[in-house]
C-alpha cells in the first residue's frame, strides 16, 4: 500500500469518458472514477448504505444515484444529496498529469 502523501496512479484520462464513471480497484480500493465536462473526482465505488457500486450508478448533473437503494451523492464533495444514506462518501484529491489520473493517498 502506498504510504502518505503519495501518488497513486488509478487509470489514463482516455479511459472515462465525459459524463461517465469507471470503477478501478487499486492498492485494496474500490474506486469510482467520475468524468464531469473534463474534470475527474474520486470516491469510495461501494456505497456508504449498501453494496450498491457508485460507479454503475445513474449521473445527473454533479450527483450520483446508487443503483441499489437510490441514494444520491454529490460527485466533487461526496455529501449526502437525499436519503436513504446517512454517510456521506469518502473522496480523493485527485491529479491529472501527462494524460493519467492520480489520487493522494
Amino acid at each position: 500500500m502506498a504510504s502518505a502523501g503519495e501518488k497513486l496512479e488509478l487509470c489514463k484520462t482516455a479511459d472515462v469518458d465525459e459524463g461517465s464513471a469507471i470503477k478501478v480497484e487499486k492498492n485494496g480500493l474500490e474506486l469510482a472514477v467520475f468524468n464531469l465536462n473534463g474534470a475527474y473526482y474520486v470516491m469510495d465505488d461501494v456505497c456508504s448504505h449498501g453494496p450498491g457500486s457508485l460507479s454503475e450508478g445513474f449521473i445527473s448533473g454533479e450527483t450520483i444515484e446508487c443503483d441499489f437503494h437510490n441514494g444520491v451523492f454529490n460527485i466533487k464533495t461526496g455529501e449526502i444529496v437525499e436519503p436513504p444514506c446517512m454517510i456521506p462518501q469518502k473522496t480523493y484529491k485527485t491529479l491529472v498529469e501527462d494524460g493519467a489520473i492520480f489520487i493522494e493517498t
